[in-house]
């Protein structure tokens, strides 16, 4: 919902979840220069390795999250309910969900290939 000083309202219950596989699914808001998304990840759930131009901040609501950082994932980190994981711009990185988690995911600028859903490294093999 929008005003007409172009402030934003949302309520997470009310927003569909996209898909992202079978194990992932996102909520997204976005503004001008970020943007803050729930990500849902199943027990077992991987984010394959990438990296992106956008700093990113992700901050574990329920569950635990397993970090593997740097392009041979040679620095491990586990991150619980509480906990925060700040990652530059420009740093690999891959995700295992350790068990059922809630994370809030904070990007900015926006993560473009999110938006237009070109973000292909989850289906590669």
């Amino acid at each position: 919902m929008s005003s007409p000083n172009n402030v934003s309202f949302f309520r997470w219950n009310d927003m569909p979840k996209e898909k992202v596989t079978d194990q992932i699914s996102r909520r997204l808001v976005t503004g001008e220069k970020m943007m803050l998304a729930h990500v849902y990840l199943d027990k077992g759930a991987v984010v394959p390795k990438h990296q992106h131009h956008n700093e990113q901040l992700t901050y574990i609501l329920e569950g635990r999250l397993r970090f593997w950082i740097g392009e041979q994932g040679e620095e491990t980190l586990d991150v619980g309910p509480g906990e925060v994981l700040h990652i530059p711009s420009n740093v690999w990185h891959r995700a295992e969900a350790l068990e059922d988690t809630l994370d809030i995911d904070v990007f900015s600028p926006p993560r473009e290939d999110w938006l237009n859903h070109t973000d292909n490294y989850f289906h590669k093999k």
